[in-house]
């Protein structure tokens, strides 16, 4: 059973969860996002369903599955009833919702194929509500061209930007460690969010399966703050974003902070605080250790300078 980030699935107890990795050696790594309750303000299939926030998720499986509430909730294959995944969910989705149809035809229009493409989160599951943000994923390379094609449209009024209240509360939601002024010229560059009809949109990166590979297993080495060269970003908006550095001892940066990923490009020069970790290869920085990377941050400073 391959699975792989921005893919859903659902337990035999009927608890639904977002894969968060990769790689399963012992059983799909996620995170608890519905189970059924009847009191529950979302429902599919006739089933009402309650959303679970980070903190509840882990509270409830301690209390229910102990052995599934690791790091990641680690769910064994034996427990997993349906795959959820965001290319086969499209097609339905974009039929009965025309806000995620004008994204789909418009990026096939412009050459990335229906298969590259996909839908993630509430939609994806069926238990969105008409408030719901739209998770659209691209797969693999193809990412950067729909990123440009979204570019393109934005320019011609096609698309809409999101204005600064919606900026606003983005930043209020995700509370980083950098001033608002720094975070809007950050994400502005990134070129990943717009409006469609009036809705906020998200265009999420996740590999192809040929590109998907183990990465080695680090161990904490204390914390690290350094100034580095990017010399690579090709998976700068996956999960983790990773940056490739010149630098005489840290060689990469891991970050599992939404808030910090496509936040530099290659030959800029970034600083960036986390926790270090020796590999195999040598010294990785991981920022966002924790769920808001409290004391962590990337910031580009070419850019900030520029």
């Amino acid at each position: 059973m391959r699975a792989r980030i921005r893919d859903f699935f659902a337990t035999n107890e009927g608890w639904i969860f977002a894969v968060a990795d990769y790689s399963h050696p012992n059983g799909l790594r996620s995170m608890l996002r519905y189970i059924p309750d009847a009191a529950g303000e979302r429902e599919a299939e006739g089933i009402r369903y309650r959303k679970m926030d980070f903190d509840p998720a882990y509270e409830f499986l301690r209390r229910e599955r102990p052995d599934w509430a690791q790091d990641l909730h680690v769910v064994p294959l034996s427990e997993v009833q349906r795959i959820y995944q965001p290319s086969e969910g499209l097609l339905s989705v974009a039929k009965r919702d025309p806000r995620v149809g004008k994204i789909a035809v418009l990026l096939a229009e412009a050459g990335v194929p229906w298969e590259q493409m996909g839908i993630t989160g509430s939609m994806l599951v069926g238990l969105d509500s008409p408030s719901s943000d739209i998770d659209f994923v691209v797969y693999g390379p193809l990412w950067w061209k729909a990123r440009d094609i979204v570019a393109r449209a934005k320019a011609k009024g096609i698309i809409g930007d999101l204005d600064e209240p919606t900026w606003r509360k983005i930043y209020s939601k995700r509370k980083p460690e950098i001033s608002f002024e720094e975070f809007m010229r950050h994400e502005k560059r990134k070129g990943n969010r717009g409006m469609i009809n009036g809705t906020y949109f998200d265009l999420l990166f996740t590999r192809d399966w040929n590109q998907i590979q183990t990465q080695p297993v680090g161990k904490p080495a204390g914390e690290g703050r350094i100034e580095a060269r990017v010399t690579n970003a090709d998976f700068a908006f996956d999960s983790p974003a990773i940056f490739h550095l010149d630098h005489p001892e840290v060689k990469e940066i891991f970050c599992y902070s939404h808030t910090y990923a496509g936040q530099a490009l290659p030959g800029e020069t970034i600083e960036a605080k986390g926790v270090l970790e020796e590999t195999a290869q040598g010294l990785r920085l991981v920022v966002g250790t924790t769920r808001e990377a409290r004391g962590e941050w990337i910031r580009s400073l070419t850019m900030l300078e520029s």
